[in-house]
This record gives C-alpha cells, sequence and structure tokens, in this order.
C-alpha cells in the first residue's frame, strides 16, 4: 500500500497532496512521494546486492472500465525476453478463471513512463519481470459464462490466492520447487505451459533461455 494517505480520504489514485504516484517512479521525492522514494531505495538497494536474485515487481491496480482481472508488461528488443515475460500470465490464466490474458497488454507508451512497472523494468536486469496486475472494481467474465459475475471481497481474495499458486507453478515448472523429487536441471517446454490455457491462448514454440544467473535460471518461451 504505497498511497495510505489518499485511501484514507477515499480517493483510489492520488494521494493527499494530488499526485498520481504511479507517474513519479523516475525521480520520487522524499517529501512530495516518500512511499515511493523508500521503496525505489529498497529495490534499487536489492537489485545491487549479488546475494538477491530479485525476479517480480508486481503493482496491483484497481481498474475503472475494464472487466476481469489482467496484466500490463513490458516491450523489450530482445525477442527472448519479451517471450519469457509472458509466461507468468499466461500461467496465471489458467489458475484464475476471472483473469484474461486476452486482455494483458505488453507495451512502452510515453505516457506510462513514469509507472513502477516501466521504470523497473529498464532499470532491472533482464532476469528480473515487473507487471501491473489490473483488477477491475465491478465484474468478471468467466471462459464460457454469458452473464459478468460481480467481484466480492471472496472473489478478490481468490484472485490473490491464485497469484500465489501461479508463484509456485512458476517455480516448480523451472523446478526449483519439486514435491516428489530432488530438483533437476530438466525444464518443461512451452507446449507443457501452454495445454491447459483459455481465452485464445495459443501453444509457442519450445525454446530455453539463459542469463547472467546461470542455467539453473533457464525460462520458457512462448510465441502469440
Amino acid at each position: 500500500m504505497l498511497n495510505p494517505d489518499g485511501v484514507y480520504l477515499g480517493n483510489y489514485r492520488c494521494s493527499l497532496m494530488g499526485f498520481d504516484l504511479n507517474r513519479h517512479w523516475q525521480e520520487p521525492s522524499p517529501w512530495v512521494h516518500p512511499t515511493l522514494h523508500a521503496v525505489k531505495q529498497l529495490i534499487v538497494q536489492l537489485s545491487q546486492d549479488a546475494k538477491v536474485g530479485l525476479e517480480f515487481y508486481i503493482d496491483v491496480h484497481a481498474h475503472s472500465t475494464m472487466m476481469n482481472g489482467f496484466m500490463y508488461g513490458n516491450v523489450f528488443e530482445e525477442e527472448e525476453r519479451v517471450q519469457r515475460q509472458a509466461v507468468f500470465p499466461r500461467l496465471l490464466c489458467q489458475n484464475a478463471p476471472d483473469f484474461s490474458f486476452s486482455n494483458t497488454s505488453f507495451n512502452r507508451d510515453v505516457v506510462k513512463a513514469g509507472t513502477g512497472r516501466r521504470f523497473l523494468g529498464g532499470l532491472l536486469d533482464d532476469m528480473s519481470y515487473c507487471y501491473t496486475l489490473e483488477v477491475s472494481f465491478y465484474s468478471y467474465m468467466a471462459a464460457g459464462s454469458t452473464a459478468p459475475v460481480p467481484y466480492t471481497e471472496d472473489t478478490y481474495m481468490n484472485l490473490g490466492r491464485n497469484v500465489a499458486r501461479t508463484f509456485l507453478d512458476y517455480y516448480r515448472h523451472n523446478n526449483f520447487i519439486d514435491d516428489n523429487k530432488p530438483q533437476t536441471p530438466n525444464h518443461i517446454n512451452s507446449t507443457e505451459v501452454l495445454s491447459q490455457g483459455r481465452q485464445g491462448n495459443g501453444v509457442g514454440n519450445e525454446k530455453t533461455f539463459g542469463g547472467e544467473r546461470g542455467a539453473e535460471r533457464k525460462n520458457l518461451g512462448l510465441k502469440d
């Protein structure tokens, strides 16, 4: 929660001083944007610590017009990085009936340059993944349904649980977690990830990717 004073007043976007905090990540002021300034300093510190692998940054926002949960991600010049970035939202789509991969968007709009997702996507290394998770104020359409389902406190909490399950799946697929046997260097291919996909998720080409952190951090490559 980076906007406690604004939320206390009933705002959902602007702080007590009237700033949209998710537009000031580039140069946050310790006086005007103290929460952003503190979190940015912490993330920079962690990113420079050789003992820390900072792999995910996810903003959680409410959306006032669109339905369902969905994500915004970044666009990069490296095609492999673009493909790897699609893995987590595709896995989340399998776990959460209210999450829409078709509404998920990867962009680098100039107007979004000051967001946490955009700024940190440029700051962190290529094995870090930065997203905004947007969730409708109102309702969602599950696959095969004909009418929107209103969000409740319970269904919002279920989406949170499904995000946690998706982290579990992500690290299982990358063999950091194995319930039945010791960890091995083998990694599943993209067809296994997408075989149960919904909402138009296509099956991707099998690829493996390396990075500065070595073969243990290979990830899955996907083609839309």
